[in-house]
């Protein structure tokens, strides 16, 4: 299990782990991908099974962190000499496909701080070489949404593909599948279309999705189409606006979730209060308690 996370999302970061300890198993190693130094502050996180590593450990030498004179709301940019500053948002991204390629495991379950778990998941079923899910969904971006048509258009000049017209699909979710073998192939095809290192190319171009490279490539190859298998969804009931959520909102949310969910997430720059999150979560594991017994009392029967 791969998160990039950064000081700035302690609590959403301290309620995922939280979460991922009471209900996710067959997962050999939880990575928290880190600033070099946010390191002491997640290191408490550091148990077994999860493993608090530095920014530094996958980023190359001649992308340096900026002084943190230069943050912007306490964020962190990266600067060089071979491209414009990049944001902590694009070396998140970055350092998943980076963690991918040289972290010894095969399959990779990608997840952002602000995803919480409220049933239990098992991941054994995505072992290699099983097939895995590939979030696909068909049609969803559309020419009023100017941002995700700008990652389709990137993705597909990064990859060497033709840009498909409007509307397009999109791979961007929450819980997200990604293979080995499959993100060292889309990181080579960057590096021939491009003729430059896949990191390099990409903080060049700045305006780009991982999760839409991703499923570009994936989709676009067969022999590694052969080992996912299209989704239309993740079982992350998810929050993407801006505006932050009350609890009875919180609560309205959660309670659309269905037999098959069992994450949540609000993004986190919408400043939805973790305290509320907290509570909503454990009251929808409350609820979902009772039902969890009657049905094992059902299969004893």
């Amino acid at each position: 299990m791969l998160t990039p996370t950064y000081g700035r999302d302690l609590e959403l970061c301290t309620l995922l782990c939280e979460s991922v300890d009471r209900h996710v198993s067959s997962f050999s190693k939880h990575y928290l991908l880190v600033p070099d130094q946010d390191v002491p502050l997640f290191s408490r996180f550091e148990s077994e099974r999860r493993i608090v590593l530095p920014a530094s450990q996958f980023l190359p030498t001649w992308l340096r962190p900026l002084p943190s004179i230069f943050q912007r709301k306490r964020r962190q940019f990266w600067w060089s000499f071979r491209a414009k500053p990049a944001s902590g948002w694009h070396v998140q991204q970055i350092l998943k496909i980076a963690a991918t390629i040289t972290l010894p495991h095969q399959r990779f379950c990608v997840l952002d701080s602000d995803v919480v778990f409220f049933r239990d998941f098992d991941l054994s079923r995505f072992e290699y070489p099983g097939r895995i899910p590939l979030l696909t969904v068909p049609n969803a971006v559309t020419s009023t949404q100017v941002r995700h048509a700008r990652w389709v258009e990137t993705s597909h000049e990064l990859l060497g593909l033709p840009t498909p017209p409007l509307p397009a699909s999109d791979f961007i979710g929450h819980i997200i599948f990604w293979d080995q073998e499959t993100t060292r192939a889309m990181a080579s095809k960057i590096e021939a279309v491009t003729g430059l290192d896949w990191i390099e190319a990409l903080c060049r171009v700045r305006e780009f999705s991982e999760y839409m490279l991703y499923g570009y490539f994936a989709q676009n190859d067969a022999e590694f189409a052969a080992r996912h298998t299209p989704t239309s969804r993740t079982g992350c009931v998810s929050y993407w606006d801006s505006p932050r959520l009350d609890e009875t909102e919180l609560n309205r949310l959660l309670g659309s979730a269905d037999q098959h969910d069992f994450a949540f997430s609000a993004t986190s720059f919408s400043g939805t209060p973790v305290p509320i999150i907290r509570a909503a979560i454990e009251e929808r594991r409350t609820l979902l308690a009772p039902r969890a017994t009657a049905r094992e009392r059902a299969a004893l029967c």
